[in-house]
């Protein structure tokens, strides 16, 4: 079995520091089951390509027993697809030789594993009976593009049709670690097999390295249950996990935030004015449907639904709890049928592509962007102007340079304990304009709040529109 790294980012031939193998040489590692050979096709300044080659011996793993683990004969270890077709043997295979590179270490560039570059792995082959439905499912959200390729089961016999078997590439611009992470965990999801026993440590391993992106997939049962080959109690133990981390974040957050909205904005009244602002210009746009991404307790909602130009609103979060808040403030089980029909709360993630996005006409991201890591950006901006791609998009972030404005507020902190970073007014409207281009928007700036004459207002907004 295969799989192929390649980047562009330049110089290309880096991915050799981040994979700590050397792209002039060609390495072999033994494992317990056969053998791992590393080596690169192509290394040069503009493309280098990394790849594993998994050399498994699956007479090897069966010799001197009766029966094979499945219960059947021994014999059938010698007809297999075991050798060839991508299964948990080769998240072993990752998790041996690419051990550093999965933990997002890298001695010699430090910085560069920190930094999303242009990816593109290749599979060969890869089981899907789906014919392709279930890699898409599982890698879309994540923000990759999924390339397939089909084989005949007989090239003699079209009329046969298609095995079940797929060539997979996945393109995406991703840390490294995440792209390895995110092969790791899916790839025994795929085949539905683990080669070892599964028990409470792999329940360990499914949460450890789906931290960051597990609990906002919308397939995470999914991926949970044939992860954990199917065993309920450890499916229900790492779902209910999952759950209650991001309801203890939760509460922390909205303890922190609370706590230093009052100490800074509050006397500025700045939430207010930055609710009212987003509303003035979704209603200046002639925007009938409108979406509010990260919509939290569901201020901007309540606004939104007084207005009788908005004739569908949908709040999204990623947060069970906060939609339950805005379920709530919003006194849904009260309205009329007519009324509730008019707002929906989805639960999702901003990260994660989501067809049912697609076709709005305005979208609001009020105050969500700085609380993204800075790696995952590039995600949201896939979600939101590639994908969704409404007619208007308004997003409000804080402006950095106005916190030495706050006398309560120590130099060089943020504003929030949760915000991954803050922008200074330069810094927002050249990622902005960079969005815009490479997404066939226009976008123009206004600012939020009392404006000092140096630093400017306390917060900014772009407002893009195609």
């Amino acid at each position: 079995m295969i799989l192929s790294m390649t980047t562009t980012y330049r110089p290309a031939t880096d991915l050799g520091y981040l994979l700590h193998k050397h792209p002039a040489r060609c390495q072999t590692f033994e494992i317990s089951f056969g053998k791992v050979h590393v080596f690169y096709p192509e290394a040069s300044v503009e493309r280098c390509t990394a790849t594993l080659l998994l050399d498994i011996d699956p007479i090897g793993l069966v010799r001197g027993r009766k029966k094979s683990r499945s219960g059947g004969h021994v014999l059938q270890q010698y007809v297999n697809d075991r050798p060839f077709v991508v299964s948990s043997f080769l998240s072993t295979a990752i998790a041996r030789v690419y051990r550093s590179a999965m933990a997002g270490r890298c001695k010699d560039k430090p910085e560069l594993a920190k930094t999303p570059l242009p990816l593109e792995a290749n599979l060969a082959v890869v089981p899907d009976s789906s014919k392709g439905e279930l890699l898409r499912r599982l890698f879309e959200p994540l923000g990759y593009e999924v390339t397939l390729a089909g084989h005949p089961l007989d090239e003699r016999f079209p009329e046969w049709g298609t095995s079940d078997y797929l060539t997979v590439s996945l393109r995406a611009t991703v840390r490294l670690s995440e792209l390895l992470t995110h092969l790791y965990v899916l790839v025994p999801v795929l085949d539905n097999y683990k080669h070892y026993w599964v028990g409470e440590a792999e329940v360990e391993k499914l949460l450890n390295k789906g931290e960051r992106w597990l609990a906002g997939h919308p397939e995470r049962e999914l991926i949970a249950r044939r992860y954990l080959r199917h065993q309920r109690s450890l499916t229900q133990a790492a779902l209910s996990r999952l759950l209650a981390d991001e309801t203890m974040d939760l509460a922390a957050l909205e303890t922190a935030q609370a706590r230093e909205e009052t100490a800074l904005e509050r006397p500025l009244s700045l939430n207010e004015q930055r609710l009212n602002s987003v509303l003035a210009v979704l209603k200046s746009s002639g925007a009938k449907r409108v979406l509010d991404l990260g919509c939290g307790e569901g201020r901007l909602l309540q606004r939104l639904m007084r207005e009788k130009q908005f004739t569908e609103i949908v709040g999204l979060d990623v947060s069970h709890r906060a939609l339950e808040i805005a379920r709530r403030r919003l006194h849904l089980e009260r309205l009329s049928s007519g009324q509730r029909e008019r707002i929906k709360l989805w639960h999702g993630s901003l990260i994660y592509r989501d067809a049912r996005l697609s076709g709005f006409d305005a979208a609001a991201v009020v105050e969500v962007i700085e609380h993204l890591d800075a790696g995952r950006l590039a995600f949201f901006e896939r979600v939101v102007f590639e994908y969704a791609k409404p007619g208007t998009v308004v997003i409000t972030t804080p402006n950095v340079e106005y916190n030495a404005r706050f006398p309560t507020l120590p130099p060089g902190e943020l504003r929030h304990k949760d915000h991954r970073f803050e922008w200074s007014r330069a810094e927002f409207q050249a990622w902005a304009n960079d969005v815009a281009d490479r997404f066939g928007y226009a976008v123009k700036f206004l600012p939020l709040g009392p404006q000092d004459a140096s630093a400017g207002a306390p917060s900014q907004m772009g407002v893009f529109t195609r």
